[in-house]
């Protein structure tokens, strides 16, 4: 599943290449892909819309939308325009997009199409059709209508994600660190891949009861987080998902990765071979000797 540095790669490949992007049309492929309204109201309420501004919290991607009188883009756009809601979108485990020149035949994964008036494309694929996307009136908010965007915890990168808040957090969860990392009503964003990353980071291991955690480690923890959220992002994300960015190229984080797949193989610090076990039914990898 596509975590906080891939949703964050296409978000910005999303607000580069959709500058002044109008849907004029758009086809829904697949039913079931359309969270909410309706898929007529769905269709109706996106038609005419620019994309005005994209927006991340934690997995979700939040374009703001503008309204126009006509398809002629005039500004300032505060004055000649009126603010049309929210497209919001999940890729769950293998959504992504793809920004296609002069539309072609689309592929059978594809669920949903939009178009504007040059005939190019924003072409929705999903290979496992678990992504979602919500059309949010103005007069309502997707914090309230979108259950799981509601309780996301903060962000990694916000100043309210900091040891203090961690300790408030788990001082008396007796679940390991590595499930709390886990639970995006505790942090929004982080998701397998960078949860073992980080604790390889920061020296915990990932069986580690949370509420054991001294506040020096929590601090560590919050600092090797953020550093390999940015350094993948930097990257492009992570070749391991199913993730793809605008132009179909996944991201070559993979093939810097400490601990994640590398099962057997010997850690870069220590040369003890990197371990694999599941929590909470996901496969976790850690070095036993340099995680405490």
């Amino acid at each position: 599943m596509p975590e906080l540095p891939e949703v964050e790669t296409v978000r910005r490949g999303l607000e580069q290449k959709l500058n002044k992007f109008i849907i004029k049309n758009l086809e829904v492929c697949r039913d079931s892909t359309v969270a909410f309204p309706t898929k007529k109201e769905f269709i109706k309420g996106l038609q005419g819309s620019l994309i005005y501004k994209w927006d991340r919290k934690g997995k979700y991607l939040i374009a703001e939308l503008k309204k126009f009188e006509n398809e002629n883009i005039k500004f300032p756009l505060e004055k000649f325009s009126k603010n049309n809601g929210f497209l919001v979108v999940h890729l769950r485990m293998t959504g992504y997009f793809k920004f296609i020149d002069n539309s072609t035949q689309p592929c059978k994964h594809t669920r949903i199409r939009f178009f504007d008036k040059n005939n190019n494309e924003l072409r929705y694929i999903d290979v496992r059709s678990f992504g979602q996307m919500w059309w949010i009136k103005e007069s309502l908010s997707p914090y309230k209508i979108i259950k799981g965007l509601g309780s996301l915890g903060p962000e990694p990168f916000s100043e309210d994600f900091n040891e203090n808040y961690l300790k408030k957090v788990i001082s008396k969860r007796t679940k390991s660190i590595k499930a709390i990392l886990l639970d995006q009503t505790i942090v929004a964003g982080i998701g397998n891949i960078y949860a073992d990353e980080s604790l390889y980071s920061a020296g915990i291991s990932p069986f580690r009861e949370a509420r054991t955690l001294k506040k020096y480690e929590l601090n560590k923890l919050k600092k090797s987080i953020v550093n390999v959220l940015k350094k993948s992002i930097g990257s492009g994300g992570t070749t391991f998902s199913d993730f793809r960015d605008l132009e179909g190229e996944n991201g070559n984080f993979g093939l810097q990765t400490n601990v994640y797949r590398r099962t057997g193989k010997e850690c870069r610090k220590c040369g003890n071979l990197i371990e694999k076990q599941k929590i909470t039914g996901r496969s976790t990898h850690w070095c036993p000797k340099c995680q405490k």
